[in-house]
């Protein structure tokens, strides 16, 4: 299973928000590239990036997302956040994006994405947001008109890198993901299934690992907060033996701090809470 650590950008800096509320924004004294190439440096292959700028419908962060995809030694980028159209999408895999994930095209437009799944094979992936049980898009703002199970039927047939299954109600929270809805909706999409949402542990992650069907997880606040272990959890993820023992991957931050990082070349961060 893939470790995917998630770097949320807004205004170009790196935060982790609460169920998708721009109120309950944490944001991190950490550089976003620093973060990046800290992940590489512990061996991630894999980076989750969400544009939340963009997916809030304001002005895209393109030419951060740019640098960080064609700097070198960068790992692979799986892009988020107000991919709604054609071109959006092309400007992505065109700026070197590996993957692109896409949740309102899905249900404004299927036979777009249907296209550019078809156009861009195993690159697209399929955001499946749920609230109790209801699929949400434009940022998490509006529900789908469409039921989920509808949809996954349609994405049957396409070939897809995969379907990002995110209990909205865990997101952010560290309550724990909700693998049987991964493991569901993987099932009904016929696709490996991306798990997002309320990961916090060295457990979470194992458990996941056992579902033949999640093939990756993405890892946000229990990085940046110090409760997961960044090489404690690839090894988890790698299925090696003897790494359950908790400790922070990083150290909190001065305010206002200059460009550091912890021993293990990662980046030092700290909560601000709301803004």
């Amino acid at each position: 299973m893939d470790l995917l650590p998630a770097i949320d950008l807004r205004s170009g800096r790196v935060v982790r928000l609460v169920r998708g509320d721009d109120a309950q924004r944490r944001t991190y004294d950490v550089d976003p590239l620093a973060a990046l190439l800290g992940y590489a440096e512990a061996g991630v292959e894999r980076v989750h990036v969400v544009d939340l700028d963009a997916a809030f419908g304001e002005s895209p962060q393109r030419g951060l997302v740019a640098r960080l995809a064609a700097h070198p030694g960068a790992p692979r980028i799986e892009l988020g956040g107000g991919l709604r159209d054609r071109e959006a999408v092309e400007w992505a895999f065109a700026a070197g994006v590996e993957r692109v994930v896409v949740t309102s095209m899905l249900v404004r437009d299927f036979e777009l994405f249907a296209d550019l799944a078809r156009a861009h094979p195993r690159s697209m992936v399929a955001a499946l947001d749920l609230e109790a049980g209801v699929l949400r898009h434009s940022g998490w703002t509006a529900s789908a008109a469409r039921s989920t199970a509808e949809v996954c039927r349609d994405l049957r047939a396409l070939p897809l890198a995969a379907v990002l299954v995110t209990d909205i109600a865990r997101d952010g929270t560290m309550e724990g993901p909700n693998l049987d809805l991964a493991r569901d909706l993987s099932r009904l999409a016929d696709a490996p299934a991306i798990l997002s949402g309320g990961v916090r542990s060295l457990e979470d992650l194992a458990q996941a690992r056992a579902v033949p069907e999640i093939a990756a997880a993405v890892v946000g606040r229990a990085l940046y907060d110090g409760a997961l272990d960044l090489r404690r959890a690839l090894a988890v993820c790698r299925g090696e033996a003897g790494v359950f023992t908790r400790g922070p991957w990083c150290r909190t931050a001065p305010q206002n701090p200059s460009p550091s990082s912890t021993g293990d070349g990662l980046p030092s961060t700290t909560g601000r809470g709301r803004e």
